[in-house]
């Protein structure tokens, strides 16, 4: 197998299943899956987090949040591996609980990834929702 096909086996596993336990309230797998290196970011559709202990303090936020996940899928619109460094680029669909209210929604969604020590890792995430453009006359 090649380094781009190992990369998105693993988006579409282990990265793709540490999003859905994240927004069913557990937020260990996604932190398992990140960084633990400095640089790490998050600009967010909910809030931005700048290091590894504001990272964690967003995904405890998201944890608490989060619940009742009855969808998600993530289309990915564009990858790549260089080396040891990769990203993604996407729309997460989702369907879950937030705050206790059901919600549907899609974001933009682009990751950069970092091989550390043979285990791919996320250093930055960029999330922001998908809007409807108002049609071109």
């Amino acid at each position: 197998m090649t380094d781009r096909e190992e990369f998105l086996a693993w988006v579409r596993t282990a990265l793709r299943e540490a999003e859905v336990a994240l927004h069913n309230g557990d937020a260990g797998p996604r932190r398992a899956l990140w960084s633990r290196r400095e640089p790490v970011s998050v600009l967010g559709a909910f809030r931005n987090a700048y290091g590894l202990q504001q990272v964690d303090e967003l995904f405890g936020a998201l944890e608490r949040s989060f619940s009742d996940c009855t969808s998600y899928e993530f289309e990915l619109q564009a990858y790549d591996v260089s080396g040891d460094m990769a990203y993604t680029a996407g729309l997460e669909h989702t369907s879950a609980s937030v705050d206790g209210h059901p919600r549907t929604y899609t974001l933009r969604a682009t990751h950069v990834y970092r091989r550390e020590s043979g285990a791919w890792r996320v250093a930055h995430r960029h999330g922001d929702t998908v809007t409807e453009s108002p049609p071109r006359t």
